[in-house]
């Protein structure tokens, strides 16, 4: 119940930002709007439902978990865009923890986080304690978050990062979690005896992990496949008309805009000779482009300079 007030705070926030952006003519798209609704509501019924019976079954907590860490957090990225997150990104100590959403930061983060959880010591003093219980609660869904932010998050990505990488990375996060429900499945011991449950308890909780994650990791797979077919044809829809229009287009700045669903954006800008190199968040880093970092967060229409 504690979670509750901290939902309808963090929903009154995205409320008033998304009004506000309505009101510029710069709308967040419905279905967008519909994930992050529905990942709130998913945290407040994980927390409600299921949070007396999670104490006393790991099948339950694990079921919690699973809701709040992967199936919540993944709707709230997919309710994010550049926009909304442009006024908390231009705080100068916000900006610096944008790090944190690289993929090779991101995918280490979210599995220490997972593992140090299940350490039996730790899960089962976040049993006892309602602080620690809070606190595990709020990294799983503030990691679990952030491991989704490389794949579905409005933020500059590394160019490294492209369809192969991702592959990798869903494979990476899949692996990491089946290790873990594969122990919990077939160890033959009970690492959590403070539920008082026969071992059978704790082996549904690790199949249900991995079910959960077989589940989610095709759908992420196919996900991946589409986008890459979806976005390679709206590239060339990008650079073909920008060839009838006898503009200069950089292939690779084209599917960095269609990545970043600011196709329109860049056309605009191209058209009105806005066309833009400089960064306000650029540090001059290799593995970054400079123009991303408007395209993604629709600072575009800015001057901006380094």
């Amino acid at each position: 119940m504690a979670a509750l007030p901290a939902l309808l705070l963090v929903g009154a926030l995205y409320a008033i930002r998304a009004r506000t952006l309505r009101r510029q003519d710069r709308p967040v798209p419905g279905w967008r709007v519909a994930c992050f609704a529905a990942g709130l509501v998913l945290i407040g019924a994980a927390s409600v439902g299921l949070g007396d019976a999670a104490g006393d079954r790991l099948l339950v907590h694990m079921a919690e978990h699973l809701v709040v860490g992967d199936l919540a957090s993944l709707l709230l990225v997919l309710g994010l865009t550049g926009p909304l997150l442009a006024p908390v990104l231009r705080l100068k100590a916000i900006d610096r923890l944008r790090i944190l959403t690289q993929p090779a930061v991101a995918l280490p983060l979210w599995a220490v986080n997972l593992y140090l959880w299940h350490v039996p010591a730790v899960h089962e003093a976040a049993l006892d304690s309602e602080a620690l219980h809070a606190l595990q609660h709020g990294l799983f869904i503030a990691l679990g978050a952030n491991v989704w932010m490389p794949l579905f998050g409005p933020l500059p990505r590394p160019v490294w990062f492209g369809t192969v990488a991702k592959l990798g990375y869903i494979i990476a996060v899949r692996l990491i979690g089946a290790v873990l429900g594969n122990v919990l499945t077939w160890s033959g011991t009970i690492f959590f005896p403070a539920y008082g449950r026969p071992l059978s308890d704790q082996g549904a909780a690790g199949l249900l992990m991995m079910v959960e994650g077989s589940l989610l990791t095709i759908g992420l797979f196919a996900w991946l496949f589409l986008d890459a077919a979806r976005q390679a044809d709206r590239k060339q829809e990008l650079l073909d008309w920008a060839q009838a229009r006898g503009i200069a287009l950089d292939e690779r700045r084209a599917a960095r805009a269609v990545a970043a669903g600011r196709e329109q954006d860049l056309r605009r800008r191209l058209e009105h000779g806005a066309d833009q190199h400089d960064d306000p968040h650029h540090h001059g880093r290799d593995d970054e482009d400079p123009d991303e970092e408007a395209e993604r967060l629709g600072l575009g229409a800015q001057r901006v300079e380094h």
